[in-house]
């Protein structure tokens, strides 16, 4: 049976196919085309099976994102299949998952590489997301630092010795790699995406519940218990929740945001500020 009759559908580019970003694509892909990227085959398949079943057209490709190559081949293969009108990237390991430099070369290059590749393929009107995280805003990166990462390109960033020196910790590590993604995409946004008249912004969610997220309690629980205590918010987020902030950065009514972030956490980063919960 033939669904979808219509042709030169707009394509949607997911890379890490974990349940925000699914969440993300759910609201924007009806009548257009998915182009699911993931390291795992397996994941690729189910993922893709749930949209089907759910009536949407999605085509999958195996993507390696601490490969360039890789990440190049996944962009080009969006191209190929139409006008790409959205990218959304949430490929990533948490701090208890990676050793720090897994993290820098899988959350920081990784993600350059597909901030760059896309900027390639965008069509004009398009727009990107990087899902970056809260923890971009604890730790204070200098004014002069930042402005040596905006000038370096991605595949010199780990060679940067303010990186080097701090990131001896997965923790530490992480915290770097999501303020990155904010310059990534500000930079992005003021050059190459720039030129090809789309937009690019982060989103950086606080402590949300997937399944990926319960690694995390399990190895820190008490700290995450006394973030979500203090935070405003006083709970956790949900997928559902980064979806609906997801699906307005990318849709018409944020078409003049480019190139800045969204926090979304509740306000834990807002009782840290205040010394309402103080980092260990």
């Amino acid at each position: 049976m033939i669904f979808d009759r219509n042709e030169n559908k707009e394509i949607i580019a997911l890379l890490g196919a974990g349940s925000m970003g699914t969440a993300i694509v759910r609201r924007i892909a009806a009548g257009r085309k998915i182009l699911l990227g993931d390291i795992s085959e397996e994941n690729l398949e189910r993922v893709s099976k749930e949209f089907r079943y759910s009536g949407y057209d999605v085509d999958t490709c195996v993507v390696n994102a601490l490969d360039k190559d890789s990440v190049e081949a996944f962009a080009q293969k969006a191209g190929s299949l139409g006008k790409v009108m959205y990218f959304i990237d949430t490929a990533g390991a948490s701090p208890n998952q990676a050793s720090p430099e897994h993290i820098l070369k899988l959350d920081m290059v990784g993600t350059g590489y597909a901030v760059d590749a896309f900027g390639k393929v965008m069509a004009e009107g398009g727009a990107g997301l990087i899902i970056s995280s809260q923890t971009g805003y604890m730790l204070r990166i200098p004014d002069e630092v930042e402005k040596e990462i905006l000038e370096t390109p991605t595949e010199k960033l780990m060679d940067i010795k303010y990186i080097q020196e701090t990131a001896t910790r997965s923790g530490l590590a992480y915290m770097i790699a999501k303020r990155v993604n904010h310059l990534q995409a500000m930079k992005a946004a003021a050059t190459t995406w720039r030129e090809r008249r789309a937009r690019i912004n982060t989103l950086s969610p606080g402590i949300i519940v997937t399944p990926l997220a319960y690694d995390e309690f399990a190895a820190n629980g008490n700290n995450y218990q006394k973030m979500i205590d203090t935070s405003a918010a006083m709970r956790t987020g949900t997928s559902d929740e980064i979806a609906e902030a997801g699906a307005f950065l990318l849709g018409e009514h944020a078409k003049f945001i480019t190139g800045t972030d969204l926090l979304i956490d509740g306000g834990v980063i807002a009782s840290i500020r205040t010394g309402a919960y103080q980092l260990h």
